[in-house]
């Protein structure tokens, strides 16, 4: 194993992610665990310290540094302006109260306890006072919580340990010994302040003015492989223009990510971005494994798994008498606390770089990385416990109806052609919030200037409708007038968002049975309602009375759910002598009655278009 050829080294290392992906994480998956476990374990086995598979984990760190990246920039891409102004309480007063109050706790028992200096325990606070977005989100989403009041909240805090983390990258570097002093000129300090400024008035200019018509140009070549090679490029390009004058790349990905939060090709960059990152970041949590010093894990087994669990403890009392003021029931705070014990993603971004500031020795860093991922292992059977315990309290005693203060609606709407327009329009009205998409660059740019808000993207692609916020909608309003593509959105939505509201813009009364038997909730011919209001008029002017012509369009209309109905048991040739039957003004306190006439089944599909 450790004589392996050189040129089998460039195939080893995606031979060996795959391979984990294929073999851990669905052992993970089965043990209720997270991924991130599965690759910090596999990273540990496949190591130095284990099999030696690999010996320079500090190389493939490098590398998997750009999953960071991209995940800054995913990040940027949430924080829209109205969004940050709804949460902005909880955003920057709860979620500062939660990482400040447990950092410092944190921090101040590790250096009670003699384990680090100052300098680390002010690293090894921050990092482990962050929790892990991926683990609490999977969590609040399996139990449905993620609107609740308890939930938005904890959301928050998330969201703010998230933006975070560029303040205190750029922060850290203060706290290595010496990291106040002067190493230059003042004039070499001002062209480096220049520089800065600069490369970041720059990325500003090119997100607000550049980028939206680079890529509608690019969007209107129907290329998708171009789009992707235009987000990888607007993501690198940005990381590497800070890395130039010296600045973190995750704060040009995060620059890059936040001015293009407002763009209409948003949801397409975060789709086309998603599976590099989650490759990356998978890679990225390998090579923190290798990188744990088994042997230190080893020798302070007992302080390691001691430590994570005196971890989840405080930061479950924190979040709760944080939360106990502001939530409904102390219950729910409770829940909150349970949801956010995981040390964060970025615990293993602070450490190693307190270890390279000098700030925590070696041994240290791989003692706080162990005690983060065993903190990681064990968060989802700690939020399934505290779940029990709440249940248990709950045992006779009446609960009080779900809080949703504050929650409101949202529907995902597919398609913005003639059709979906009129359907935004009265959703609009209503105050409601709607996220559409379309994969027409033209549309769009008709669609801003009418004051419309709208994306690009291509509704049948799943990476697509996770972007856009398909598992939060709690309706999808399905507009493209393609018969082909909205089946293959409804057997996506179907499949992959289970429970949600599903509408669907049917095109003709095949397409209609083909949708009832998917289960959609609602399709409506896209001609049938109009042509029904059109045929009253022309009744109407003929002559007939307007209540007996709107009495006409009535029974139409039930004629053709009684037929849809048959031909749904029977197939679509069925319910001929439905069609040809007409509308008898009833008697006074007599129901309508129907009269049928003869037609010829040779015609009935010239007769019946729908």
């Amino acid at each position: 194993m450790n004589h392996l050829p050189d040129d089998f080294g460039l195939l080893l290392l995606p031979l060996a992610l795959l391979a984990v992906a294929v073999v851990s994480v669905p052992i993970a998956r089965f043990l209720r665990l997270s991924p991130i476990v599965a690759y910090l374990a596999a990273g540990v086995v496949i190591g130095p310290d284990a099999i030696g598979l690999f010996r320079d984990s500090q190389t493939i760190l490098t590398v998997a540094q750009l999953g960071v990246v991209l995940l800054l920039f995913l990040i940027g891409l949430e924080l829209e302006i109205g969004r940050l102004l709804a949460l902005r309480r909880a955003i920057f007063g709860l979620g500062a109260a939660q990482l400040g109050l447990t950092a410092v706790v944190l921090g101040g028992l590790a250096l009670a306890f003699g384990l680090v200096t100052w300098r680390g325990a002010a690293v090894v606070g921050l990092a482990l006072a962050m929790s892990a977005t991926a683990i609490a989100l999977k969590i609040l989403e399996e139990r449905g919580d993620l609107q609740r009041s308890y939930g938005q909240r904890a959301f928050a805090i998330l969201l703010f340990q998230d933006m975070s983390v560029v303040p205190l990258l750029a922060l850290l570097p203060l706290l290595a010994p010496g990291g106040g002093e002067n190493h230059g000129t003042f004039v070499d300090a001002l062209l480096s302040v220049a520089k800065i400024a600069g490369a970041i008035a720059l990325v500003v200019v090119a997100g607000r003015w550049l980028l939206n018509p680079f890529l509608r140009l690019l969007a209107g070549t129907g290329a998708h492989e171009v789009m992707t090679a235009a987000s990888l490029l607007v993501v690198l390009g940005a990381a590497a223009l800070m890395q130039a004058v010296g600045m973190s790349m995750a704060l040009g990905a995060f620059l890059a990510g936040v001015l293009l939060a407002e763009s209409n090709y948003r949801h397409e960059l975060e789709a086309d971005i998603e599976p590099f990152r989650g490759l990356l970041l998978a890679l990225f949590f390998m090579g923190v494994g290798m990188s744990i010093d088994v042997a230190v894990v080893r020798g302070n087994l007992a302080l390691v798994v001691g430590a994570a669990l005196a971890i989840t403890l405080l930061k479950i009392c924190v979040v709760w008498l944080l939360f106990i003021p502001i939530c409904a029931t102390k219950r729910d705070a409770l829940r909150a606390g349970g949801v956010l014990t995981a040390a964060g993603e970025f615990a293993f971004v602070l450490i190693p770089l307190g270890v390279a500031l000098g700030a925590l020795s070696a041994p240290q860093g791989s003692l706080f990385a162990a005690i983060a991922a065993v903190t990681m292992l064990i968060a989802s059977p700690t939020a399934a416990i505290t779940e029990a315990i709440i249940a248990r309290l709950d045992r006779g005693v009446e609960r009080p109806a779900d809080d949703f203060d504050g929650a409101r609606g949202s529907i995902l709407l597919i398609g913005f052609g003639r059709f979906g327009q009129l359907v935004a329009q009265c959703l609009v009205a209503e105050g409601v919030d709607v996220t559409a998409i379309d994969n027409d660059p033209e549309m769009i740019e008709a669609a801003t200037r009418f004051g419309f808000k709208l994306y690009y993207g291509d509704g049948a692609r799943l990476d697509v409708l996770r972007a856009a916020g398909a598992q939060a909608a709690r309706v999808v309003a399905v507009c493209v007038d393609d018969p082909d593509t909205a089946l293959r959105i409804v057997d996506l939505v179907r499949a992959e968002f289970p429970g949600t509201v599903l509408l669907v813009r049917a095109y003709d009364r095949r397409h209609s049975l083909r949708l009832i038997a998917r289960g959609v909730d609602f399709e409506l011919r896209e001609t049938f309602e109009s042509a029904l209001a059109f045929g009253r008029r022309a009744l109407e002017g003929l002559g007939l009375d307007p209540e007996r012509a709107q009495a006409v369009e009535d029974f139409v209309r039930a004629r053709d759910l009684d037929r849809l109905a048959i031909q749904q048991a029977q197939g679509v040739s069925a319910g001929l002598e439905l069609f040809g039957s007409r509308y008898v003004r009833p008697e006074p306190l007599s129901p309508p009655r129907r009269e049928t006439v003869a037609l010829n089944p040779e015609a009935s599909d010239v007769a019946d278009p729908e």
